[in-house]
């Protein structure tokens, strides 16, 4: 008895051992060992752009169904500047408990790219979350221009280079950087010409200012409606449920084209993966009740659910495809 007392204990020294590694493998998905107690304060969300815009909407609607489902506030804090980066540099550098979380769009890839000293490395400063969806844009020309569809544009813009001008909400902006892809697959030369918003945008091109710009259905619809504008096409790959009679700019001219405006949210890197995990599940379930559903389509959304992964594996795509357009159009801002 004495001599087996020995084989015993390391025998259940093994097993124990044996044990922590199988725990330490699983990593913190293994759920309450980590964060038993969270959400147990309110969730604060930055959104980078001004109260009133289609960021801020959206993450309010959303919002207001996570914070009944996790039975915890959610606050909406807007912390517009620089390009979306002094909303984004406050969730980098904030605590990776779960409680700051980042909502965020396709400018996000653009800025490192666009924009030099950067506060936060915007690969490694995030964690994915999840993607919301997207908002596609529309190739939309004034309503006096001679074109009746994508070839006619570059046709026209071929015959009359660098007289062309396209506008934006903003150098940088995906608008601007919608425009510079088609003209960078087009072949052609136009001008860019940055507006303070949308808004103004439009006011020049219902009057000829310029020529042609890349607004978001949801933003174009009521000046479709009145005649002022045309839609030539949509920026999507695929058609638009909303839109069916509208053809892709692919489909309509130039094949490969694809532009549309992505939305997600991303926590602090370092975030417990079990809380990701939590947020990415709660996320899905507002964006399947039939309120949020209804609002989304109304604003245009094609909503795109799926894991932190394949959200962080489009963020990577992104910022390859984006930033090889930025370096080979030399596009500063």
């Amino acid at each position: 008895m004495e001599t087996s007392l020995p084989k015993i204990f390391r025998l259940t020294a093994r097993l124990a051992a044996l044990a922590l590694s199988v725990l330490a493998a699983a990593g913190p998905t293994s759920v309450s060992a980590q964060t038993p107690h969270w959400p147990n304060a309110p969730i604060r969300v930055i959104v980078p752009t001004a109260p009133g815009g289609a960021s801020d909407a959206l993450m309010r609607i959303l919002a207001q169904k996570m914070s009944e489902s996790l039975k915890t506030p959610i606050v909406v804090e807007n912390k517009p500047g620089a390009g979306n980066v002094i909303g984004s540099d406050a969730v980098a550098k904030a605590a990776p408990d779960g409680y700051t979380l980042l909502l965020t769009y396709t400018d996000h890839v653009f800025n490192p790219f666009l924009r030099k000293n950067m506060p936060y490395d915007t690969a490694k400063a995030f964690a994915p979350v999840g993607l919301i969806g997207s908002v596609p844009m529309l190739l939309a020309v004034n309503a006096e221009l001679p074109v009746k569809n994508v070839k006619d544009l570059i046709t026209l813009a071929k015959a009359q280079p660098g007289k062309l001008n396209f506008g934006s909400a903003g150098s940088g902006s995906s608008l601007h950087l919608a425009g510079e892809l088609f003209k960078s697959m087009a072949g052609i030369g136009v001008v860019h010409v940055p507006y303070k918003g949308t808004a103004p945008a439009f006011v020049d091109l219902m009057a000829g200012q310029v020529q042609f710009m890349f607004p978001t259905t949801a933003s174009a619809a009521p000046h479709l409606r009145a005649g002022r504008i045309k839609a030539l096409a949509i920026t999507s790959g695929k058609r638009s449920q909303q839109m069916p009679e509208m053809p892709t700019v692919a489909e309509a001219g130039l094949p490969g084209y694809e532009a549309s405006i992505w939305y997600g949210l991303l926590a602090p890197a370092g975030t417990p993966r079990d809380v990701v995990g939590r947020l990415n599940a709660e996320l899905h379930k507002a964006m399947q009740h039939p309120d949020v559903s209804a609002k989304l389509t109304e604003q245009g959304f094609i909503v795109a659910p799926g894991s932190p992964e394949d959200f962080g594996k489009l963020i990577d795509q992104e910022m390859k495809r984006w930033g090889q357009l930025i370096r080979d159009q030399n596009i500063q801002i």
